[in-house]
């Protein structure tokens, strides 16, 4: 139990509305798919639009979220929009979702214990 209650204070560190923007931004396959293709460098509007089967506004709406959502920056130089990829809001995901693998491991670990416990005392009273 106090184990829980660590977890719950450490997600107190980070911000809802940041993590909410983030994953809100990443349920979309398309926007994942684009900060898949500026992972390997800054893009473009008009590069990363190419492999998309979609018009250059509505891969801007995608742009636009992750923006918001500060997982991209955007620089402009003239008519060209180059956008850069800011990872920290995907760092803050991702501590935000170990804290809560390591509180269900912890837990699955105690009840594999408690269930082998129980197992050992089931079979001493069947031999005996």
């Amino acid at each position: 139990m106090n184990y829980f209650c660590y977890i719950l204070n450490q997600m107190v560190k980070y911000s809802t509305r940041t993590l909410n923007r983030t994953f809100a931004a990443l349920a979309d396959p398309t926007r994942r798919r684009l900060l898949a293709h500026l992972a390997r460098g800054d893009r473009c509007v008009t590069d990363l639009a190419r492999p998309h089967s979609m018009s250059l506004p509505a891969v801007s709406k995608h742009l636009r979220v992750l923006e918001k959502a500060g997982l991209l920056r955007r620089r402009r130089y003239g008519r060209v929009h180059e956008m850069q990829l800011e990872a920290k809001p995907l760092k803050q995901a991702a501590q935000w979702v170990e804290e809560y693998r390591k509180f269900w491991e912890g837990s699955l670990d105690r009840l594999a214990a408690y269930l082998e416990k129980t197992n050992k005392q089931a079979g001493k009273k069947g031999r005996g």
